[in-house]
């Protein structure tokens, strides 16, 4: 037998791209956020500098005394001193434009606000400077602050960003592969498991995990369909069994007839009894094989459809006023019991389960003796509705329980009596169809058959 051979491709796993798709999505919401975050620090950073540069300037004009330029001027050359790497620029220039003080002259700079590139020794050409400007005592000073710190802080968020988002983006495509490689396992077994069933493995089973997560669900559920599956085919094998056993007497009487009736027609003899006895095996045997579709066709659901509200009460009505002349006739008795409350409304089929509680009353006929009590009653217990069959017979040995749902299955002692052993293979059918439970109790003596059906079976 060919086995399943896993082929793992990372770019066609399920749970990869998916993981991609999540990695991308939360790349991009962190790099838009990020873009805004920086945009708002950058703004920040800028806002605060210019409150610096101002700041500054007002210190430094403040020393100017009316007609008295002398503190202006030693105020900015102490200024200019104190930044030897020229990072903070002052300059004063007289009103024609001349150098007063500072460490550079800055002169046609418009007042307020303003940047420029300022070339001075030792430092980088492309160094922009931030600059205030205002007229002071009829002279220009201007104050200009360096932008390279806030060029490098702005430098260290976008790279801090950056490897941000590499990082996020490889531990996402990593914990995909991780992850897809773990699920690919789960659904290598769920694949194998389902080659094996298609190969006639019908034990083959899924293994769970047991965390409960959504593969264990689909997996518990498939597997629950195998069981079923697994059932229904051993169910066959075991009809086509029965099939052979239970129906080849019959058979071989009928072709013993036919050629006794044969015989007689050669030897001109009348084979009317002959016909009528090969009729009537005819007959049985053909009701054998529509009580199997029968079954059949109510176990793929086919009757569903026909499903109405009903109340059970009143299918055991009907049932108690049909049989109760037929039981009085058998020497028993038949009563029902119905339930004095609420309805006991279901969703089932009136037909049906008629024939259900027929075919167990009937059961109870048969097999039971004379002077026996046949009770039915229908009771709530909870959200579910009790039907039960009891009688006071001989009942079935426990170990046989069972064994009596299945086709074509009969008791030793009641082979002798009519029947083909499918009656309560059609209430279990029958009972499966509706939702319900049923199950075989001992009344000691007798036989109970209960039947628990739930108040709600729409779908």
């Amino acid at each position: 037998m060919r086995r399943f051979r896993p082929r793992f491709n990372l770019l066609r796993s399920t749970p990869f791209r998916l993981a991609l798709t999540f990695a991308f999505l939360f790349v991009l919401a962190f790099v838009l956020s990020g873009a805004i975050a920086y945009q708002l620090m950058s703004a920040d950073l800028a806002e605060r500098l210019d409150e610096s540069v101002r700041d500054t300037f007002s210190v430094v004009a403040a020393t100017y005394a009316e007609h008295d330029l002398e503190d202006l001027v030693a105020a900015v050359d102490s200024h200019s001193k104190l930044s030897t790497k020229k990072e903070q620029l002052f300059s004063l220039t007289g009103p024609a434009g001349d150098h007063l003080a500072g460490n550079v002259t800055a002169a046609g700079l418009p007042d307020g606000f303003s940047m420029f590139n300022a070339a001075l020794p030792g430092v980088p050409a492309d160094t922009m400077y931030r600059a205030y400007s205002g007229s002071v005592g009829g002279n220009n000073l201007t104050v200009a602050f360096s932008l390279s710190e806030t060029e490098e802080l702005e430098t260290i968020i976008l790279m801090s960003f950056g490897w941000a988002t590499f990082i996020i983006a490889g531990l996402a495509v990593t914990g995909g592969a991780l992850l897809a490689s773990r699920v690919q396992r789960r659904l290598d077994g769920i694949a194998a498991t389902m080659v094996d069933v298609s190969h006639g493995r019908l034990d083959a089973r899924i293994p769970l995990i047991g965390n409960g997560d959504d593969i264990d669900e689909v997996s518990a559920q498939v597997n629950a369909a195998l069981d079923r599956l697994s059932a229904l085919v051993e169910g066959m094998k075991q009809v086509s069994s029965n099939i052979a056993h239970d129906l080849k007497t019959p058979l071989n009487r009928l072709q013993m007839i036919l050629e006794g009736a044969a015989d007689k027609i050669a030897s001109g003899q009348d084979v009317s009894d002959e016909l009528a006895e090969a009729r009537a095996e005819g007959l049985q045997i053909n009701e054998t094989f529509d009580a199997l579709l029968r079954i059949a066709q109510i176990e793929a659901g086919a009757r569903k459809a026909r499903f109405i509200d009903l109340d059970v009460n009143g299918v055991v009505k009907t049932i108690a006023e049909i049989y109760a002349s037929v039981a009085e006739d058998d020497g028993m008795s038949l009563s029902a019991k119905i339930f004095q409350g609420a309805e006991c409304q279901i969703h089932g089929d009136w037909e049906l389960l008629t024939q259900m509680f027929a075919n167990l009353v009937e059961n109870a006929l048969r097999h039971c003796p004379p002077g026996t009590a046949i009770d039915l009653s229908v009771t709530r217990q909870g959200n579910r509705i009790v039907a039960e069959v009891g009688d006071n017979g001989p009942g079935i040995p426990a170990e046989e329980r069972e064994k009596v749902f299945q086709r074509l299955y009969r008791l030793d002692n009641s082979r002798s009596t009519p029947g083909s052993g499918l009656g309560l293979s059609l209430v279990h059918a029958i009972a499966d169809l509706h939702g319900a439970s049923i199950a075989l109790g001992d009344r000691h003596p007798g036989l109970a058959v209960i039947v628990k059906f739930p108040t709600s079976m729409r779908s």
